[in-house]
């Protein structure tokens, strides 16, 4: 796969994520602003609760991976940031487009 490809496909799946989020998740939490409510809904079966949990722990790891490689990419916290909101799958995807872009500068 060339890093054009690679690029381009992470930046799309990040943007398609924020996409589903924001006309699944915003008009219902602009009717009931409800915050923790609407994390808990996460968890409102067996499967929900699987699949939340696996977003948590993926954050986790996340973290953990940023906090590790700080001295050599910059502005990690931001894809922290956008890790919880809109999700992991923007943050994890631009943490990866700066890695990429950073660490091939270094080289």
């Amino acid at each position: 796969m060339s890093k054009k490809f690679f690029k381009i496909s992470i930046a799309f799946v990040g943007i398609l994520f924020t996409l589903v989020f924001c006309t699944t998740v915003i008009p219902p939490l602009i009717e009931n602003p409800d915050i923790i409510g609407a994390f808990s809904a996460g968890f409102v079966n067996p499967y929900a609760a699987g699949y939340s949990t696996d977003v948590i722990c993926c954050w986790m790891i996340l973290l953990i991976w940023i906090i590790y490689e700080a001295p050599k990419v910059k502005y990690g916290w931001v894809c922290l940031v956008l890790g919880i909101v809109p999700g992991v799958a923007v943050g994890f995807a631009l943490y990866l487009l700066l890695r990429t872009r950073q660490l091939t500068k270094k080289v």
